[in-house]
């Protein structure tokens, strides 16, 4: 079953106007349109791997960019559709945001009007070509999306807050991350807690609470 392809509109990104220093301490690195000033160990390639399967993401699909005054909300990085990757970058001069998506498949001049723009059923397609990729318009937002192998790479805004000229700068600039760029953009793996030792369990038998009562009970 293809899991539904979701639009993230996150609420956390629209939050940081309030809650700045909260946002700013969510950072990404290099490439992803932040600053990266600390010096900090580089996770080795498998770790990287293991995080983005730990969110659902193939590794080979995550990409990042640059967009002038927009910087990368790591907690909008998540999967998109079955395995692909999602991440939204936030301008807080304006609030706008450019959402860039890439999942399995392709476009074609059939297919391009079929599929909606930034995954928003019910609404009308307009496709141009632009060289090599799409321009897509439909539902308030537009996008451009670049056919790769075996993926599509697109970046999206809405149309009224996200100028044409700054999504196709975004998508020039979009390009699979080192591997510093994506330890910034990767959340570390979850660790799993050991389990807390109960004093009331013997360690033979059948593993029952210990209730009997002591000499002096």
């Amino acid at each position: 079953m293809i899991r539904p392809v979701r639009v993230l509109l996150l609420t956390v990104v629209l939050l940081c106007p309030v809650l700045l220093t909260g946002c700013g301490t969510e950072k990404a690195g290099a490439g992803t349109g932040m600053d990266s000033t600390a010096s900090v160990a580089v996770p080795s390639r498998a770790e990287l791997d293991a995080r983005a399967r730990a969110l659902q993401i193939a590794p080979e699909l995550v990409y990042v960019t640059k967009a002038p005054g927009f910087t990368l909300a790591q907690q909008s990085v998540g999967v998109y559709g079955d395995d692909g990757f999602s991440g939204v970058y936030w301008a807080q001069e304006t609030n706008a945001q450019i959402q860039l998506s890439v999942e399995r498949g392709t476009m074609t001049a059939r297919s391009c009007p079929k599929q909606p723009v930034g995954g928003m059923a019910g609404e009308r397609t307009v496709c141009e070509r632009d060289g090599d990729a799409w321009y897509r318009v439909g539902g308030g937002r537009h996008e451009y999306a670049l056919v790769e192998k075996g993926h599509v790479l697109k970046v999206s805004g809405d149309s009224t807050k996200v100028t044409r000229a700054v999504l196709r700068s975004a998508l020039h600039f979009a390009h699979r991350p080192s591997d510093a760029e994506l330890a910034a953009v990767l959340p570390p793996a979850r660790t799993t807690p050991a389990p807390v030792e109960r004093g009331d369990l013997p360690s033979t038998g059948d593993g029952a609470p210990d209730n009997e009562v002591g000499t002096s009970g």
